[in-house]
């Protein structure tokens, strides 16, 4: 088989539904993750919340596109779905722990700018938004995962606040948060109305915890309360609406869950299209085995396919539109089993040298696993599309 001359790979074709500011937030942010925010990132420990990295995510004018503007940000009112799945498409391109660290922050404060009083934004949102305070999002328990309603911590009516029992596991950024976002049991037996949402201090007495080593290193673990004091002024919302709480910070991040991984998808597929040009076997380059060069059209036309979901599930979202359940739902199961599918076809392609510890690909292969199950696993979200669909 005869060598043919390496020419320039083209870049996939950019969703027409995003403009030219909104494609120079992408760049940018791509930019300033490969030059910036990785090696900060390589100097951490992993599994482990990388302080110096929230801070330059902060510094470099990327955190801040999380926020309002009159706490810290860069947003006029309504932060923008569209916005978010941007910042975290491009950033995991170039580094999935600087993406996890940043859409880490948000998940953690969401419940408490969108749900907390004045005096609880006001002291949390600008020290996030900053990069000086670390925000978790505590839901998941051992026996309350896709199941929230089964969730067991309670919390007890104690004077003027409340004393919080129970542990939490999968939880962001624990235990070494500065506050959290906190979701338990007010009222035994109503089911989802009988849950209620606390912002809780991580330095609060009877708060504990661990970290919980899973397969990719992100910062994770549990936490123990025993008996933790919430004054009243820390509800996030009204008492027994805590679902409601939750639900509007996971809806506005679904759809970018999609987008953290149509930006692994978009690494391993940069790696791939350019490792088979490089790599020399039976007479010539990899790319000019029909086998190989179709495998690829395959794995552009999905990557593209995902990343047009995220961003029509992003923009309606910003709109308002109707159907959103279904868009959500949809751009996030099919993004992440997108990106599962590529990255192993990447590693496929690459043959052996992909399995080896530290390469790009290693890494991937393990980090991209994880989105498939939080924040909703695949199958909830097929069920969800099917209930969608009977009206």
């Amino acid at each position: 088989m005869a060598e043919s001359p390496m020419s320039p790979i083209a870049p996939l074709p950019w969703p027409a539904i995003l403009d030219d500011d909104q494609r120079a937030l992408y760049d940018r942010a791509r930019r300033i993750t490969a030059e910036v925010l990785a090696p900060i990132a390589d100097t951490g420990q992993p599994g482990r919340v990388n302080r110096p990295l929230l801070r330059a995510l902060a510094t470099e004018d990327l955190l801040p596109y999380l926020f309002p503007k009159d706490y810290g940000g860069r947003q006029p009112e309504r932060v923008r779905a569209t916005d978010l799945c941007l910042l975290r498409d491009a950033i995991a391109t170039e580094s999935t722990e600087a993406e996890t660290a940043l859409a880490m922050q948000g998940l953690g404060s969401y419940p408490i700018l969108e749900s907390g009083s004045p005096e609880l934004v006001e002291r949390w949102i600008p020290e996030v938004a900053a990069g000086r305070a670390v925000a978790g999002f505590a839901l998941s328990e051992a026996a309350a995962g896709s199941d929230v309603v089964a969730m067991e911590t309670t919390a007890e009516r104690d004077g003027d606040g409340y004393r919080l029992s129970g542990e939490k596991l999968w939880i962001s950024n624990a235990p070494e948060a500065d506050v959290y976002s906190v979701f338990a049991r007010t009222a035994p037996g109503e089911g989802s109305r009988g849950i209620t949402a606390f912002a809780v201090p991580g330095d609060s007495p009877g708060l504990g915890g661990d970290w919980t080593e899973l397969l990719a290193h992100h910062p994770i673990g549990s936490l123990t309360l025993d008996g933790v004091f919430v004054p009243e002024g820390n509800l996030l919302g009204e008492p027994g609406h805590g679902m409601r709480v939750a639900l509007k910070t996971l809806s506005r991040f679904r759809p970018s869950v999609g987008a953290f991984a149509v930006g692994m998808g978009q690494a391993a597929f940069e790696l791939a299209n350019r490792h088979v040009d490089e790599r020399q076997a039976f007479g010539g380059s990899l790319r000019n085995l029909q086998v190989v060069s179709h495998k690829l059209a395959d794995m552009a036309m999905r990557l593209h396919s995902a990343r047009l979901a995220v961003y029509d599930a992003a923009a309606a979202f910003d709109r308002g539109d109707d159907r959103l359940t279904f868009r959500s739902s949809a751009a996030k199961a099919l993004a992440t089993e997108t990106a599962q599918s590529i990255v192993d076809d990447a590693v496929q392609l690459h043959g052996a040298r992909a399995l080896v510890a530290g390469h790009p690909l290693e890494l991937l292969y393990r980090e991209v696993r994880a989105p498939r199950i939080y924040e909703g696993a695949t199958d909830v979200q097929l069920e969800i599309i099917a209930r969608e669909l009977t009206g």
